[in-house]
């Protein structure tokens, strides 16, 4: 789990933050529109928190950092799963 060097202020889409257009469509959406783009935003960003988290609970060494780690990805699957369904409720195709 080498980060050394990692520019946290250049993370894109992979690590779960959105970029400067998608978070100026969110702003500028309203409605079911802003309900669903902020569900998938907030998706994408929990789920590069859980691969973090996972970097953590494989490669790290401090206990207490692992446990941490391991109630994050708990945590965060389970608001996944949340939002999931919440999105699916307004766009029926992704259930």
């Amino acid at each position: 789990m080498d980060h050394g060097g990692m520019d946290h202020g250049g993370m894109g889409a992979d690590s779960g933050m959105l970029s400067e257009e998608e978070l100026g469509a969110l702003a500028d959406a309203t409605g079911a529109d802003a309900d669903r783009l902020f569900l998938e935003g907030m998706i994408a960003h929990h789920e590069g928190a859980v691969a973090m988290a996972q970097d953590e609970v494989d490669g790290g060494r401090d206990a207490d950092a692992i446990a941490l780690a391991q109630e994050i990805i708990t945590a965060q699957e389970e608001e996944i799963t949340t939002m999931n369904d919440l999105l699916a409720t307004l766009d029926p195709a992704r259930s």
